[in-house]
């Protein structure tokens, strides 16, 4: 019998190398889509640093999520498809419509090829973005049944094009799926061991503090979850029949802090500790700030909100467990510390 054959879009993402380094370990043949095919050394390099030490069943095509170039031969007798890449809240879009359509039409385009091949299941990962957001007075952590509320005219258009991204995908699989089956993975903040210097801007934060760039920290609170636990999460939803038609909030089901963060670093990396920071922004510092600074504007749309999250459902019905959110923020400093990203100098 043929091995199956896992389609996974932009290899060179941080949840992306992870999931295929845990796939080809797993015995599968992976496909990997990348935006240059001068980026496959990288991935390989990136998967040794994993514990890859084979890579026969694994092969490259040049995709973009922007052209149709290409994606038929990438989904040719694919079994599966992990639709990971996507545009990251970077400064590459100064219109936020423009990000939207980019967003949800990446998602449509891989669907809508994985279907012509006539893939069984598609994998989409979304975003934490896309479920918690908007949302005012709330007390009960949220789950999968939560979308954000795009009506808060606070809404950051990030947050905002994954949300329309999602619910755009399960439209598409609803109206014009043809029985292809779906689900959905929805991270909060994700850390973890990091494979090379260029890494997700979910680790930006870990970077930022290790190296003293932040004397004081706003008052964010966040869920945190180890990129190797959302990659395994990705494998039980492509795998297990009760995964179909479901969301999954990749979550450990705490909530942390910015100054938690800081302080779990410190005790872990006493050598970094005069760089860490011990006092937090004033919430109407920060917001202030933001109307001067284009980069804080993300920021300030977080301070001060309820960020709970529960990954029952995971755990549950896919037997999911987690490591902890601890664990997973030590191996990211741990991991950009062996790399020589950050130094105690």
């Amino acid at each position: 019998m043929s091995k199956e054959l896992v389609v996974v879009t932009g290899a060179t993402g941080f949840i992306a190398s992870h999931t295929i380094a845990q796939l080809l370990q797993q015995g599968y043949q992976v496909r990997a889509t990348v935006r240059s095919l001068s980026k496959v050394d990288l991935v390989e390099s990136m998967l040794s640093q994993a514990g890859v030490k084979d890579f026969d069943q694994l092969s490259f095509v040049e995709a973009d999520l922007t052209s149709d170039k290409n994606w038929d031969k990438v989904m040719q007798n694919a079994d599966y498809v992990m639709s990971v890449a996507s545009s990251t809240p970077t400064n590459e879009f100064t219109d936020p419509d423009t990000m939207t359509t980019t967003a949800i039409n990446g998602n449509i385009r891989v669907l809508t090829h994985a279907r012509d091949a006539g893939v069984k299941r598609v994998v989409v990962t979304s975003a934490y973005g896309a479920i918690g957001m908007g949302h005012t007075n709330r007390t009960t952590p949220f789950t999968e049944k939560d979308w954000t509320n795009l009506d808060n005219p606070n809404l950051d258009p990030y947050q905002r094009s994954k949300t329309l991204a999602e619910k755009a995908s399960w439209n598409f699989i609803e109206t014009e799926g043809n029985g292809m089956e779906m689900a959905a993975i929805n991270p909060v903040g994700v850390m973890g061991p990091i494979l090379s210097s260029d890494f997700s801007h979910s680790n930006q934060q870990i970077v930022q503090l290790l190296s003293g760039q932040v004397p004081a920290v706003p008052n964010i609170n966040s869920g945190y979850i180890d990129v190797r636990d959302v990659a395994s999460l990705h494998i039980l939803a492509m795998t297990s029949q009760k995964a179909n038609g479901g969301r999954f909030l990749a979550t450990t089901g705490e909530t942390l802090s910015m100054l938690d963060v800081a302080n779990i670093l410190r005790d872990e990396f006493p050598d970094f500790a005069d760089k860490l920071p011990t006092t937090v922004i004033p919430d109407d510092v920060l917001k202030e700030q933001a109307k001067e600074n284009p980069m804080l504007k993300m920021m300030a749309t977080l301070v001060g909100n309820f960020a709970d999250t529960s990954n029952e459902k995971a755990k549950t019905l896919l037997g999911w467990n987690p490591r902890s959110a601890k664990e997973a923020i030590i191996a990211t400093a741990q991991s950009m510390i062996d790399l020589g990203i950050v130094n105690y100098k």
